[in-house]
């Protein structure tokens, strides 16, 4: 592999890493804070691109879909918890039936009203040229991808450490039945939760779109990265998301370069020694049983 190459495949890793960790904040911030795991969050992201399709063949608008989408996701969390989740608080195996349910349905909803031909959409204007990068030329976009997935994380990372709804998280994380008898409304912040995890999955089903692709099967295909990207990084952690999705971008992305025939078994293989020698996660912790 050339320099050249190298360097364009890191770029390539960390724009991935970017968008994983996009994916992956919103699933870690449910799983934290309502012990929950989502497996309808790959659906909620393949939704958000989808939406996004039809905002940009409507309208022409990328940044339209870019505010459009994730609001839209985050109302239909916002249903879906109290209707749904809420009643199943602490059975963690019908939550995880649930969810697996939901997004089969999206999953044929979307089928039903967009089909199941492959789509793509050009990139945003402002965005749609390339950069020169040691002699070769490199997508705007994909910096784009990656300035988008620092500041988010930068913007999550002040809420989450400087804000009253911050702290409320990160008190219902170590010990939600305290912070209700507390007098905090444990039903609104967990349907809020709920709802900006299932818009985080949307918007990165937004940015994913111009650069990835939309097509049916997405939602299990980034599922399973997300997934590993959590609990690689730690359960529940927002900083356990970013060296999750630091690591597995890059890996995997050097690994469809060098190994394509074994690339996702290395990103298992690289979860399984993370796990060996540390159980919880790079920047895990172990959780108390509630």
């Amino acid at each position: 592999m050339t320099p050249e190459t190298a360097v364009v495949q890191a770029l390539n890793g960390i724009s991935f890493g970017a968008l994983l960790f996009i994916l992956a904040a919103g699933l870690s911030l449910i799983f934290g804070m309502m012990d929950v795991v989502n497996l309808a969050h790959g659906a909620f992201y393949m939704l958000g691109a989808y939406i996004t399709l039809t905002v940009v063949q409507r309208t022409g608008q990328f940044w339209l879909a870019l505010v459009l989408a994730p609001l839209l996701i985050g109302v239909l969390g916002l249903v879906i918890e109290p209707l749904l989740l809420r009643r199943l608080r602490g059975r963690h195996l019908d939550q995880v039936l649930l969810t697996i349910g939901v997004s089969l349905v999206i999953a044929d909803l979307v089928g039903l009203t967009w089909g199941r031909e492959i789509r793509s959409i050009p990139f945003p204007a402002g965005l749609d040229h390339a950069i020169s990068i040691m002699g070769g030329d490199y997508p705007a976009y994909r910096l784009f991808v990656i300035a988008f997935g620092v500041a988010l994380a930068a913007v999550l990372a002040v809420v989450h450490r400087r804000t009253r709804v911050g702290a409320l998280i990160r008190a219902g994380v170590d010990d939600a039945p305290m912070l209700a008898a507390l007098g905090v409304d444990i039903d609104r912040l967990f349907a809020i939760t709920f709802a900006v995890g299932a818009a985080l999955a949307g918007l990165a089903g937004v940015i994913a779109a111009p650069v990835f692709g939309i097509y049916p099967g997405m939602d299990v295909d980034y599922l399973i990265y997300s997934l590993v990207v959590v609990v690689v990084g730690g359960l529940g952690t927002l900083s356990g998301a970013v060296a999750g999705s630091a690591l597995i971008g890059p890996v995997d992305t050097f690994g469809r370069v060098l190994f394509p025939q074994f690339a996702l078994a290395l990103i298992f293989a690289v979860m399984a020694l993370v796990l060996l020698l540390r159980p919880t996660g790079l920047l895990g912790r172990i959780r108390i049983a509630r």
